[in-house]
């Protein structure tokens, strides 16, 4: 009985190494430029799933870099302190589709700053799921604090 309890438990561990941790985005209004409205991935890239996240052609530390430099709402506002969420929808072509702030910084201004600097990255690389381009969301969580911006992991 022994045996099989640590026979199961393996091909369970197995399996679940394998799982694919994928999430579709429910697409209400359409945007234009998608590929398909129905299957927008939210991707988890990890061990050899079949999944490939949208590549942007900058790094995240040089996004960093030309947030901090080009948001002139920065250096007026040294001590606003806030957080917020850049959605980015890239489509199976790379080419960014659609690009807001999902969760509001507080700040219109800075919002709108944001955003101009993400739609002026370049075309990303397209993702992939199952070998096929598919349409891809990526969030950037960021926050404010003493005239920067920063990451939040």
């Amino acid at each position: 009985m022994k045996k099989v309890f640590i026979l199961f438990s393996l091909i369970v561990c197995f399996n679940s190494m394998y799982a694919q941790l994928m999430s579709k985005m429910v697409i209400k209004t359409p945007i234009e430029g998608i590929c398909n409205d129905k299957e927008v991935y939210v991707l988890f890239p990890s061990i050899d799933t079949g999944q490939v996240k949208a590549v942007c052609p900058v790094p995240e530390s040089e996004i960093l870099n030309k947030l901090n430099s080009k948001v002139s709402f920065l250096r007026e506002n040294k001590k606003f302190k806030g957080e917020g969420i850049v959605k980015v929808i890239i489509n199976c072509k790379g080419e960014v589709v659609l690009c807001e702030v999902s969760k509001k910084s507080k700040s219109n201004k800075l919002d709108d700053q944001i955003v101009e600097v993400f739609n002026n990255l370049g075309e990303w690389k397209n993702a992939f799921y199952k070998k096929r381009a598919v349409d891809n969301v990526q969030l950037f969580y960021f926050k404010v604090k003493k005239g920067k911006i920063s990451w939040k992991y």
